[in-house]
């Protein structure tokens, strides 16, 4: 079809389509756990060069979504922070040539989300700006190697102890910062975004409707049930990049 990229058919396209709405439903609903698994699908079907800049910009079409729908329940002071460093991780991106090991990356991703959710809570208070800042900065770094960082930014707001709509808010629009900055960093680069649009752009539009019914799912959802099931689907899925590893 002319509206796909090379090396993408009919099927393939559908596929992803259902995907990103699917993966949109699940993190409306939990928190979490949509862009890592709408990545890993993509990984069997888009070439690797153009894997994480297309994974981003569905991305940012998902969260922005989400983050537009819930934006009354937003911490706009820690969006502010995250944004800030995450400005900063963006432009170290740009210019660093050398990245490490992946199985390095994953391995200590995996390690600092297990103790940020199951280690000793910190209060909001106890986490100072410079903290948050930091959060941003090697979140934003780390998303140009490995893609789907989205389970160290959560657990990053899980420790703050927000109620479940604060939780899902501020975490979509941490994730909509630094998705949106990895964009302009892989446009400065040259990748050609053009080339892939009609089909990112129809993701999208799934992505907005498994939002909708996501949020509509979080409804009904006990506050209690929702912060066991967000601790379990982020430890899953750091214990996830801890197979990969090993199994690789």
């Amino acid at each position: 079809m002319a509206w796909l990229p090379d090396l993408v058919g009919a099927d393939m396209a559908l596929l992803l389509i259902i995907t990103s709405t699917l993966t949109s439903m699940l993190t409306a609903a939990m928190g979490i756990g949509g862009g890592v698994l709408l990545l890993a699908v993509m990984a069997t079907v888009v070439p690797p060069a153009a894997l994480i800049p297309v994974h981003g910009l569905v991305q940012l079409g998902s969260n922005g979504n989400r983050a537009l729908l819930t934006r009354d329940h937003i911490d706009w002071s820690l969006l502010w922070l995250f944004f800030a460093g995450a400005a900063v991780g963006a432009v170290i991106g740009y210019f660093v040539v050398v990245q490490l090991p992946v199985e390095v990356i994953q391995l200590s991703v995996a390690g600092f989300i297990l103790f940020l959710v199951w280690g000793p809570k910190l209060g909001k208070q106890e986490m100072p700006p410079a903290g948050l800042v930091l959060a941003g900065v090697g979140t934003t770094l780390m998303t140009m190697f490995v893609g789907a960082t989205g389970p160290l930014v959560a657990a990053f707001v899980h420790r703050l102890g927000y109620e479940k709509y604060r939780t899902v808010a501020t975490f979509a629009a941490c994730m909509t910062a630094q998705h949106l900055l990895k964009m302009v960093v892989f446009g400065l680069l040259g990748f050609a975004f053009s080339d892939w649009l009609p089909l990112i752009l129809a993701m999208v539009a799934g992505g907005f409707a498994g939002t909708w019914i996501g949020l509509h799912i979080l409804k009904r959802l006990p506050a209690e049930r929702f912060q066991l099931i967000f601790r379990l689907l982020v430890t899953v899925l750091a214990l996830r990049l801890v197979t990969q590893v090993f199994s690789s």
